[in-house]
């Protein structure tokens, strides 16, 4: 029976007419409408024709999240006076509640890949409607791609329809071929908006950490409100260990029920979420409320302003969820909640001014998230690279290529990026293709409900009290009677189907070698290493060495401490820490390491400069962790050479023998180069340590160590880049002459340490009777004109102005200091000597 008081309350429903136009014109739509008008709920029940007019189709609903599937399910049948399963059903991970007579059928986007994986032409269903596409989940926007490519080339009488309240309208019509844009009008309540920032100063998120400063904030904005207004108040926080700790802050509030809802809250909690309360309620969640459900009894929404998104470190091959500010269109969609049903209010945890600086809409997933499983979607479609297919953002090049060679090593995919037969295999298993591969390799080495209960702990994030150590957390999932451990045996059963029969690869440890060597806790390290090879971590000096080069600690008061070798499956860094922190690890040996991870191990010659020396050695590694080493002698000269040319660019070119006629040939050519340019060579450090092979053979090729470096002699290596092909090799006394004739007869060594302005250095007496300023190359020379005693009096670079004006008071000043030396008044006109005057006159 339908309840059609109830349906005639949705504003959407003054859209259908415009958006049966679109579809049936187009074949496509979006559709924008605010919170609370009806489209998750009503849209599909008409596009099935289930409100007794229009034509019968069968239509399936994509949502982000399992529990909006479930809870949009459940609300449509209760419009039809039916319950889930009848004419509504819903498919999520691990359950699915449908009928022979069901035409509308909600499920997660997860799911809805999957089903486009096995059948292309989604045979049977007649419109996809995409829900919440504005939070541009991967799946979501990989699922758009996949069907209009579906209606492009096999379907074109299949009905597409993105549904959001907030989002790119523009974008996604253009993706959708140019399909019109239909909005419906909302009849949301106003809904007032109350700025509560912080009175002290509140450090920003980090990684996953939030100031506790902010949550006791927080709970004071949740306690305000509860005085203030009235009805129940829902609260948005980032994650569930925020959540936990506001709940703690708020303590037993007299009259008021506090609820947590989120992805891992147990299905009684989140029915009781969606339905009335008999008394007022504080309900705590994260951004799984922000869309598709409708929290009854809601008039206060205090926001946090945080929100969760996925972020990747390839550099460390770390990957983790990242706290980041809420963007203006999650602030817009929260704050609708409390306008669902009155008029209501919300209580932002941040100044006004915060608000304009906040991004419009939250990061793309594709742009920031782990492509592993994209790309093998991608290359199972038959679009290796993803260049075909239609996405509002294009996958970045560098997170494909890491997420390529994943699938490489794991054998997903070919040398061509294409999917190979296993890789089809794990694009169907619903799991992330490194716990894919976990599941099927150690399904065939530990057994396969040995090798599920693993993957599924890790698959469902264990709770925080189940420990560090994954051995123990498996003892706890196996013993609890938790919500937690419901959802876990229920994936352990869904894997142990999936999993089938397997033949163990090569190499493989049997489930009795595997007990053997390790006993139950070997297999569980081992399913994880797997899994998570290149984060395998042997013991090192009071922390962990990590296979893929990054370093870790364990917490303190852990069992894991002291363990030599461990396989990491949840690790991250904290703010200000050097090394990341291991979460969640299992105990390992060597010989699990080195079987799980034999893609990684190596055994290669090592020749490199360290410590001021060439060290040779051959070392057997698994990643960055050395396993063996032992001393090589005889060494490849190339790989010698190698290391003696690197000692060259740490510690310098002096390591060669520099004579001081070595030197003063290096500044001289730098001289002659900077003034005249080609073809004469650059001496600098960054050019000779490039040109390594045209002046330093063939001596470089026959040294095999430090000494013999110090035994090649840099001025006559030099003398090889002296343009002697084109002749002017000859020119260098010309051009930068080592010394200078002054009048005296004297020749004086030319300092040329400064390219741009080189000095002779000359006694005052032997420059009598020059007019002019001496030149090298036409440039002047800059002349320290020294008393009797060689001490400067004087520098010049224009001898004619110093003659004219300064002489004078140098002479008056040495004169009487050296009476026995000329002190002519006419300096031009004198004699250039370099003796005294009686030896002068003699």
């Amino acid at each position: 029976m339908l309840r059609d008081d109830a349906l005639d309350a949705l504003p959407v429903r003054a859209a259908l007419p415009a958006l049966t136009d679109a579809l049936d014109g187009h074949g496509a739509a979006v559709l924008a409408a605010p919170p609370g008008t009806g489209k998750t709920t009503l849209v599909p029940l008409a596009l099935a024709g289930l409100l007794g007019e229009g034509p019968t189709r069968r239509v399936v609903v994509a949502e982000p999240r399992r529990i909006a599937a479930r809870a949009a399910a459940r609300r449509m049948a209760w419009l039809l006076g039916e319950r889930a399963g009848e004419s509504v059903g819903y498919t999520v991970r691990g359950e699915r509640v449908v009928g022979r007579h069901t035409r509308v059928e909600v499920v997660t986007t997860g799911v809805l890949l999957q089903r486009l994986q096995r059948d292309q032409e989604l045979t049977g269903v007649d419109v996809v409607v995409l829900d919440e596409c504005h939070e541009r989940h991967l799946d979501a926007d990989t699922s758009a791609a996949f069907l209009w490519d579906v209606r492009e080339a096999l379907r074109p009488e299949l009905r597409l329809v993105a549904a959001s309240a907030t989002t790119d309208t523009a974008g996604w019509a253009r993706l959708l071929g140019g399909a019109p844009v239909v909005e419906a009008q909302g009849a949301a309540f106003d809904v007032e908006v109350v700025w509560a920032p912080p009175a002290g100063a509140v450090r920003p998120p980090h990684g996953m950490r939030v100031d506790p400063a902010l949550l006791s904030h927080v709970a004071s904005v949740v306690r305000r409100a509860l005085a203030e207004r009235s009805g129940d108040v829902l609260c948005f926080l980032p994650g569930v260990g925020e959540i936990a700790r506001v709940a703690g802050l708020l303590g037993a509030l007299d009259g008021v029920e506090v609820l947590q809802v989120h992805g891992r809250a147990p299905a009684a909690v989140q029915d009781a979420v969606l339905a009335p309360g008999a008394r007022r309620r504080v309900v705590l969640a994260t951004s799984v409320a922000e869309s598709s459900l409708t929290v009854p009894g809601v008039r206060v929404v205090v926001d946090s302003g945080l929100a969760r998104e996925p972020r990747v470190d390839h550099a460390r091959g770390l990957s983790a969820l990242a706290t980041v500010r809420a963007s203006r269109a999650a602030g817009r969609q929260r704050a609708g909640r409390a306008g669902r049903e009155a008029p209501g209010a919300v209580y932002r945890c941040w100044a006004e001014a915060e608000d304009a600086r906040l991004p419009l809409f939250p990061a793309p997933e594709i742009k920031v998230a782990d492509l592993t499983s994209f790309a093998l979607q991608a290359a199972c479609w038959g679009d290796p690279r993803a260049s075909g297919l239609a996405l509002l953002d294009r996958p970045p090049a560098g997170a494909m290529a890491a997420a390529r060679e994943l699938l490489t090593a794991i054998g997903a995919v070919d040398s061509a990026g294409a999917a190979t037969e296993r890789g089809v295999r794990l694009a169907r298993l619903g799991l992330h293709p490194r716990l894919g591969r976990a599941l099927l390799d150690g399904a065939a080495s530990v057994g396969v409900e040995r090798a599920a209960e693993v993957v599924a702990l890790l698959s469902e994030e264990a709770p925080r009290e189940y420990g560090d150590d994954l051995a123990a957390a498996l003892r706890a999932a196996r013993r609890g009677g938790d919500a937690y451990g419901g959802r876990w045996r229920a994936e352990v059963r869904r894997l142990r189907a999936v999993a089938g029969d397997v033949s163990g690869p090569s190499g493989a440890l049997s489930a009795a070698e595997g007990e053997a060597e390790g006993g139950a806790e070997g297999l569980v390290g081992l399913v994880v290493a797997l899994a998570f090879p290149e984060r395998l971590a042997r013991a090192d000096g009071g922390s962990y060495l990590m296979v893929s080069g990054t370093r870790a600690e364990v917490g303190r008061g852990t069992g894991l401490r002291g363990a030599p070798w461990l396989a990491v499956a949840v690790a991250d860094r904290p703010v200000g820490a050097v090394h990341a922190r291991v979460g969640l690890a299992a105990v390992v040996d060597e010989e699990v390491a080195r079987r799980a991870a034999g893609a990684l191990l190596r055994e290669r010659d090592e020749v490199h400069w360290a410590d001021g020396e060439v060290v040779a050695r051959r070392v057997e590694r698994l990643g960055a962790v050395e396993l063996a080493v032992r001393a090589l002698r005889d060494a490849d000269a190339s790989l010698v050479r190698g290391a003696l040319v690197e000692g060259l660019r740490q510690e310098g070119l002096r390591l060669l023998r520099w004579s001081p006629e070595a030197d003063a040939l290096r500044q001289r050519l730098a001289f002659v180069r900077l003034h005249r340019g080609d073809p004469w060579p650059d001496v600098s450090d960054a050019s000779l340590h490039a040109r390594v092979d045209d002046w330093l053979e063939p001596e470089l090729s026959r040294a095999r160590r430090r000494a013999d470096l110090g035994r090649i002699d840099a001025g006559q290596a030099l003398g090889r880049l002296l343009p002697w092909a084109s002749g002017e090799a000859g020119r260098l006394d010309e051009l930068a002459p080592e010394r200078f004739t002054v009048p005296s007869g004297s020749r004086i060594r030319v300092d040329y340490a400064d390219p741009q302005r080189p000095v002779l250095a000359v006694k005052l007496q032997e420059m009598f009777g020059m007019q002019e300023s001496p030149r090298v190359a036409g440039v002047p020379l800059v002349v320290h004109l020294l008393s009797p005693a060689g001490r400067p009096a004087a520098v010049t670079s224009d001898l004619a102005s110093f003659w004219r004006d300064g002489y004078r008071a140098v002479r008056a000043e040495l004169r009487g200091r050296y009476p026995k030396h000329p002190w002519p008044q006419d300096p031009v006109g004198a004699q250039a000597t370099r003796h005294t005057n009686a030896r002068l006159r003699r």
